[in-house]
């Protein structure tokens, strides 16, 4: 259960029900999953991008691997063109050859699914290997980055700032309140600064997903970055860590309900968009963070020792599994229709990558005993 739970396969069995559901049934699957939507998009996943919010925040800290700037210049780079290449080609594609409704999911393919990919690093590469960790902060930084994206670019309805501002001006004083009065259990940040952020950013046209994004870091947390992988990390204490500790599990059960409201699409569906994605994933993503990686010396940045150029490719190829936050993109990018399932089948496919990077790293292993 435990390897369940950490490899995120609870998504996946949402995914494979999702899927086998639609094609059986597709009138049945749709009354269902109209029901599942706002509870596992809207609310389920406000925990999910808690948690990878949690992870970006702590790893700015002193002694985390993007405390300072010269560790972070690698990762950052690789992540700004494992994220910037596959929508430059998404859009070159939608541009070449249409239909232009589908420009609008460029950000689809940017994504890259943590759990995942790391799951597959880890059975490519040696524990020590310096691959897993850079893996780990591309991912880490292509979440921060999509967070953003997101919050600019997907407005979930009709923009109102001053309901906005007004609603979240209030969220972050009353969890600045409840941190300087010494509030130690993590539920007064999440029902109360938590629920006024969820209100402004639904009330205010921003997806509400992100609701608790700018209340992480306002939760009392330690003072340090412990580091990736470090076993002393699930023994501490503080609130924000006991936030993780409490919500890991529940996460791993609402994405099983994610990918059952989001993934069933007919294989009839796929169609231009689906290409398109996996195209800017299969391709933009190793390209472009090979190039970022290696353009990133020119400033003086420097990779883990130990990382070699067919380790980078691997790590692209490996990253190019967009899942569960391309799906994410899907949905909020475009409405019920042809875009959305073929754009979500493109997004599912991106699992292909998994196999590619074993196929690579089997060839590179060639290579080095030759």
């Amino acid at each position: 259960m435990r390897f369940i739970l950490d490899n995120s396969l609870l998504l996946l069995a949402g995914t494979l029900t999702a899927v086998i559901w639609a094609n059986l049934d597709l009138s049945s699957y749709g009354q269902v999953a109209h029901y599942l939507h706002f509870a596992a998009n809207d609310v389920g996943m406000v925990f999910f991008f808690a948690l990878a919010a949690k992870e970006v925040f702590e790893a700015t800290l002193p002694g985390g691997p993007l405390a300072s700037p010269r560790q972070a210049v690698s990762p950052l780079a690789a992540a700004v063109g494992g994220m910037a290449m596959p929508a430059l080609i998404f859009v070159a594609l939608v541009s070449a050859s249409g239909p232009a409704e589908l420009v609008g999911g460029w950000a689809i393919p940017c994504a890259t699914d943590i759990a995942f990919s790391a799951m597959i690093a880890r059975l490519i590469f040696p524990a020590a290997h310096p691959a897993i960790p850079f893996l780990l902060l591309v991912a880490i930084a292509d979440d921060a980055l999509g967070l953003v994206i997101l919050a600019v670019f997907y407005p979930s309805g009709p923009l109102s700032l001053p309901l906005l501002a007004g609603l979240m001006t209030a969220a972050v004083l009353l969890a600045l309140w409840l941190r300087r009065r010494g509030t130690q259990s993590f539920w007064p940040y999440v029902i109360g600064p938590g629920a006024l952020s969820w209100a402004a950013l639904y009330l205010g046209g921003f997806h509400p997903a992100l609701a608790l994004v700018p209340i992480v870091p306002l939760m009392p947390h330690g003072a340090t970055d412990l580091g990736l992988f470090d076993p002393r990390e699930s023994t501490r204490g503080d609130t924000l860590n006991r936030f993780e500790h409490w919500w890991a599990t529940p996460v791993q059960i609402m994405l099983f309900f994610f990918g059952l409201a989001n993934a069933g699409v007919p294989f009839e569906r796929i169609g231009p968009g689906t290409w398109f994605v996996l195209a800017g994933l299969l391709l933009g993503k190793p390209i472009g963070i090979m190039l970022a990686a290696h353009a990133a010396r020119l400033v003086g940045a420097t990779l883990p020792s130990g990382l070699e150029t067919r380790d980078l490719f691997i790590v692209g190829v490996t990253a190019s599994i967009g899942f569960t936050v391309s799906l994410f993109f899907a949905t909020a990018a475009f409405p019920e229709g042809t875009a959305l399932a073929e754009t979500k089948m493109g997004a599912l496919l991106s699992f292909t990558a998994a196999p590619l990077a074993l196929l690579a790293s089997r060839a590179a292993l060639r290579q080095r005993h030759a």
